[in-house]
């Protein structure tokens, strides 16, 4: 289809996508938000999670898994730290400069779709298709790194269902997938209380169940400072790859 028609009509499904979700006045009056629940992994490990997020663009994930806990943490600024008790230093050690490239990705909880031009992403239509035999609008976002993400809106509720891209798992690069199902209304907005996510063609899958989530709590600033150093003894075993992304 000619560019400006594609463009016209990728705009459509994006403001779509954001009245589906609830619009975008209340979706800009959530200033915190925290997701807690259960984590399961392919290797039969289970544990829980808890997702911090407050404007603008503070994160702080913890993962609890065999009694231990990995840590992640970021301001919102320029600064992020991590606690990984599987890893060879189990102090609070700076998030490497890869990571910190994409952060702000993952802390806003607007998702990269609301105000996407002013966050310099390019949005076009890829077309139309089928997911799990539903109809579904394929969205391409190219981001201001450059870094390419595939989003799949339901043609009929117009709610994300999948987004795919390459994600930093360990030193590697890995293809990523992330399912959304069980939607569910929170003071008039919809959040998917499920994510199955993984990498397609290994063994690294994980499913999120979310069991609360609040919105426009009080949280601390000092949540999403530098932690404090883990009194924990040696893990058993690895931890999850990633951590559970905010969208």
């Amino acid at each position: 289809m000619p560019a400006a028609v594609g463009a016209q009509a990728a705009d459509e499904i994006v403001k779509k996508t954001i009245e589906a979700r609830g619009g975008i006045e209340k979706i800009k009056a959530v200033q915190s938000q925290r997701i807690s629940g259960h984590v399961s992994f392919t290797q039969g490990m289970e544990g829980t999670f808890i997702v911090e997020l407050k404007r603008p663009l503070k994160m702080h994930v913890e993962i609890s898994v065999g009694g231990q806990k990995f840590i992640r943490v970021y301001d919102g600024k320029s600064s992020g730290w991590m606690i990984n008790p599987f890893a060879e230093s189990k102090d609070v050690q700076p998030l490497p400069p890869e990571e910190l490239k994409n952060i702000s990705d993952e802390s806003d909880f607007d998702g990269p779709l609301v105000d996407y031009k002013a966050k310099s992403n390019q949005i076009e239509l890829v077309g139309k298709e089928k997911l799990d035999d539903k109809p579904v609008y394929r969205l391409k976002l190219t981001n201001k790194n450059g870094d390419v993400r595939s989003y799949f809106i339901d043609a009929s509720s117009f709610l994300v269902l999948k987004w795919e891209g390459m994600r930093k798992t360990g030193d590697q690069e890995l293809p990523w997938e992330s399912f959304f199902s069980d939607f569910r209304e929170i003071q008039g907005l919809k959040y998917p209380f499920r994510i199955d996510q993984g990498s397609p063609g290994t063994d690294i899958k994980q499913t999120l169940n979310a069991e609360k989530i609040e919105i426009n709590l009080r949280i601390d600033d000092s949540r999403f400072g530098k932690p404090a150093p883990p009194d924990a003894p040696a893990a058993p075993a690895p931890p999850p790859a990633n951590p559970p992304p905010s969208n």
